[in-house]
């Protein structure tokens, strides 16, 4: 397995790691995965995962309201998310977009959302983070707003979109983020996509403890396996995993940890 790797989407707040994730953040390390990027959903995982990059130095936090949580929001809440958003372990805006699969939050509130975490990312000079499931029309309707008033600094978080869709994101100025999905076997499709991305707009993911690569799949995700989707990437890319590693840590360190 590859070392030196970045996580740059998982969910270490999340319940399902309550009870073992000091075991949980050993076998990322020891997997070589020396940095991983947790993030929030509402204001209360914010505050959680905030609270967790203070706690690990291989943790940092990433702050913002999820799209099917925007009809949940409270008075104060946004305005947690702008303070949080501030802190120095915090490292990006997110996660935001749009959901069109669950149903559950009307467009019109999560567009107004996804328009107020770029404005925060800007505001703040940290990315943000890109949901989109089943919208990537509306998607890009708001990228291509928000960039007639300056540069896009973002990544598409578990991109498995068009290649239409991952053109016109790139010639945005984002980044693309691969997640176990890339593993599966039908993929095929993805994986010839993910050919075409070039290297330096490539990040990796688990989005932990969802989307477990081909080798787990249907268990709990791990920032451990992050390595899986990394090999598969180098493959469909012709390079070793080593060189992959580093180059998608390198491209995550420009994107999360560069000011400037």
């Amino acid at each position: 397995m590859s070392a030196n790797l970045i996580d740059t989407h998982c969910h270490l707040e999340s319940d399902s790691f309550r009870a073992d994730l000091d075991d949980v953040l050993h076998r990322a390390r020891t997997a070589g995965v020396v940095r991983m990027l947790t993030i929030g959903i509402n204001a209360a995982s914010s505050r959680a995962v905030v609270l967790l990059a203070n706690r690990y130095d291989c943790l940092s936090a990433i702050v913002g309201i999820h799209p099917n949580h925007t009809h949940e929001t409270k008075p104060g809440d946004w305005e947690q998310i702008e303070q949080l958003a501030a802190h120095p372990k915090v490292v990006g805006v997110g996660e935001t977009g749009i959901d069109n699969y669950w149903k559950d939050a009307p467009l019109d509130g999560q567009r107004d959302a996804f328009i107020q975490h770029i404005e925060l990312s800007r505001r703040v000079g940290k990315p943000f983070v890109v949901h989109c499931r089943e919208a990537e029309q509306e998607v890009l309707d708001v990228l291509r707003q928000s960039a007639a008033a300056g540069p896009l600094n973002g990544v598409m978080h578990s991109f498995c979109g068009s290649p239409e869709t991952a053109a016109a994101c790139l010639e945005l100025g984002l980044y693309l983020s691969f997640s176990g999905m890339l593993t599966y076997k039908k993929n095929d499709a993805l994986r010839s996509l993910a050919a075409t991305v070039p290297l330096d707009r490539l990040l990796v993911e688990t989005d932990a403890p969802y989307l477990a690569p081909q080798a787990f799949r249907g268990k709990r995700n791990e920032p451990a396996w992050v390595a899986h989707t990394n090999a598969c990437l180098a493959e469909v890319h012709g390079i070793d995993p080593e060189a992959m590693a580093r180059q998608t840590t390198a491209n995550a360190h420009r994107l999360f940890f560069s000011r400037g």
